[in-house]
């Protein structure tokens, strides 16, 4: 029996950062008129289709200057952000208007593990728990002593985690989350589809099998083919800690599902105003509105992150892996959810119809809803519908 949904609402102050429109701001709206996507400017004065400039966000990701090429395109007025944003949510929306959909799309979805220690720690717990709520706490305060709680400052690979990593092998503590945690090699994997992204307002997906599950806050580069990171958004990495802690064998079920990847709700490229340096010393923010009253707020800090943007990035491309549409690159996160939500000692899980928002004042807030993945919109605009569509209105 499905349950009656939760409905949530967006205006254009709830999703914008603190300074507005200041800084460089791209997105994509789905256009009724022309049934499918266009690539917009966010400007002071109104939003614009700027498809005719640029097909697609991967193609302004390509230029030399992308913040530049979005000033320097004219586009065409298609509305006030606070339209688009009241009529984004699946409950109510208008088919005949435009909505705003994720601002990523031909580019490959990344996503990086275990990049924080705190994040680290409780991936050891979960292997150890074996997808078990209830073994969580009684081993973490074990993993805690033998590892401690503060690995921040441990340059994964360096001759100091590399000792790290014998004494904890000589423990019988070793885990595979470990290794990537201070070991050489980052966690890199592919998270999702090409286009599989739900945007700001729309439904988060859960697998309905799922009984013990969380929202992961993270900071989401834009990178271009060669290499260069153009820009950041905010996303929600939705996490299965039952599916992946009773295998690691388990990752795609675990972080795959329809609407299990929520991105936007704008990209902000880098400009006079934004830089991979206000990146790195971002703050992300989380709160979970349960309709029972729960409430879990949650914090997350780039500052803290073991392995910097760019190694992350050098490590997902290069002469052994290309990208030539680019990609997004979720950067991991260190919130790990302890906060009991019904039974003492069982730990936080998402119910149906929590409203998760996640902020940071330079990329705004991403609000989503969470629902079962089978009760989420279906994902049914691919790759072959894109070309179609931008073929039909002679873009390509």
């Amino acid at each position: 029996m499905k349950r009656e949904k939760r409905v949530i609402s967006l205006n254009a102050a709830s999703i914008l950062p603190d300074d507005g429109t200041a800084g460089t701001l791209v997105g994509r709206v789905w256009l009724p008129s022309a049934a499918g996507p266009s690539v917009v400017a966010v400007r002071n004065d109104g939003v614009y289709d700027v498809t005719a400039d640029f097909p697609t966000i991967s193609t302004l990701a390509e230029k030399a200057d992308p913040a530049a090429s979005l000033r320097n395109a004219k586009g065409t007025l298609i509305g006030e952000l606070d339209e688009l944003a009241r009529n984004t949510p699946p409950d109510g929306r208008d088919p005949g208007k435009p909505w705003l959909l994720a601002p990523v799309d031909l580019q490959v979805l990344k996503a990086a593990g275990v990049t924080f220690a705190v994040s680290m720690l409780e991936r050891v717990i979960e292997e150890k728990a074996r997808g078990n709520p209830a073994a969580a706490a009684a081993i973490r305060a074990e993993v805690v002593r033998l590892v401690g709680d503060d690995l921040s400052k441990l340059k994964p690979g360096s001759e100091q985690a590399m000792h790290l990593k014998e004494v904890l092998i000589a423990q019988q503590a070793w885990s595979q989350y470990l290794e990537v945690g201070i070991g050489p090699d980052a966690e890199v994997f592919t998270k999702a589809p090409v286009m599989s992204s739900v945007g700001a307002g729309m439904d988060a997906g859960l697998h309905p099998k799922s009984t013990w599950n969380n929202p992961e806050p993270e900071v989401v580069l834009v990178v271009s083919s060669r290499g260069k990171i153009v820009g950041a958004t905010l996303g929600n990495d939705v996490n299965l800690r039952d599916f992946e802690g009773r295998s690691a064998l388990l990752l795609s079920k675990a972080k795959d599902n329809n609407a299990s990847c929520a991105i936007g709700p704008l990209l902000r490229l880098f400009d006079r105003t934004f830089t991979l340096d206000d990146v790195r010393k971002m703050d992300l923010n989380m709160t979970v509105q349960g309709e029972d009253g729960f409430v879990l707020e949650g914090h997350s800090s780039i500052r803290k992150i073991s392995r910097d943007p760019e190694d992350l990035v050098a490590q997902t491309i290069g002469p052994i892996h290309q990208y030539p549409d680019g990609f997004a690159l979720f950067l991991g996160t260190m919130f790990a959810p302890v906060k009991d939500r019904d039974v003492a000692g069982q730990g936080f899980t998402h119910k149906p119809n929590d409203v998760v928002i996640i902020e940071s004042p330079k990329l705004g807030k991403l609000i989503n809803r969470m629902r079962p993945s089978d009760e989420c919109e279906p994902w049914n605009f691919g790759l072959t519908a894109l070309m179609r569509n931008l073929a039909a209105r002679k873009y390509l």
